[in-house]
């Protein structure tokens, strides 16, 4: 499995998104499209950027009762995404009717990954609001567990996390990994973040990075320094 580099398309209009995309003439990025875009365009724009030739990851995070996750993942498996995800506190019992939901009749579907907690989470924050009190590495690695006995592909988990999912899950377990910045720029709100070339060295799958390229003067710059950090 190759590494790669994924970029967060998030912006809340098509106008906006193929503004930014447009200045890739050359390779065409593995592009993820979250909520913020999905629900200002819809299914379309998912169609509209997968013909022109970009890998999707479709991330909405889906968190409901076994069966409306179900035919929700059917529907979205009908959008041609190389990528989705869902939470994996909603239980094992959800992401097994979601891989049903997602299984077309020929028997393929995209890529089902689990968020085990998210990057903006941290250890006092999980334990007031959410009255976890194992520590959150202990949680990660449980929800990852959990995932994988559901037959997902993986996880999404912060770069400190990667390696020790790997241990757990095995190397085939893919690791996908937000809170991602270079050593010289801005965090922003998220809490547990490391470096494109940290995030290979301690075993990431994936990266996604937001805005430290969208935001860059120079995008495509930004995004060829990330892969040549992290894939190359």
């Amino acid at each position: 499995m190759g590494k790669d580099v994924i970029i967060a398309c998030d912006f809340d209009s098509a106008a906006k998104t193929f503004a930014f995309l447009d200045q890739f003439t050359g390779k065409k990025p593995f592009v993820k499209i979250g909520m913020e875009l999905y629900y200002a365009e819809g299914p379309s724009i998912v169609r509209e950027i997968k013909a022109r030739g970009h890998k999707i990851f479709l991330d909405l995070k889906l968190h409901d009762i076994p069966n409306t996750v179900k035919k929700a993942m059917a529907v979205l498996s009908r959008l041609d995404v190389d990528m989705t995800n869902l939470h994996a506190a909603g239980t094992g019992r959800m992401m097994e009717a979601a891989i049903e939901g997602l299984t077309r009749p020929d028997g393929t579907r995209p890529m089902l990954i689990a968020v085990t907690q998210l990057t903006s989470t941290d250890q006092e924050s999980m334990e007031n609001d959410l009255l976890i009190k194992e520590p959150i590495a202990d949680v990660v690695m449980h929800y990852a567990s959990v995932a994988k006995s559901a037959g997902l592909d993986g996880v999404v988990c912060s770069p400190l996390e990667a390696g020790k999912v790997h241990e757990r899950c095995g190397e085939g377990f893919v690791t996908v990994t937000p809170g991602v910045r270079f050593a010289d720029g801005d965090v922003g709100d998220q809490k547990r973040v490391m470096t494109p070339a940290e995030a290979k060295r301690i075993g990431s799958d994936y990266i996604v990075v937001g805005r430290p390229i969208t935001a860059a003067a120079d995008p495509v710059a930004a995004y060829e320094r990330c892969v040549a950090e992290f894939v190359d």
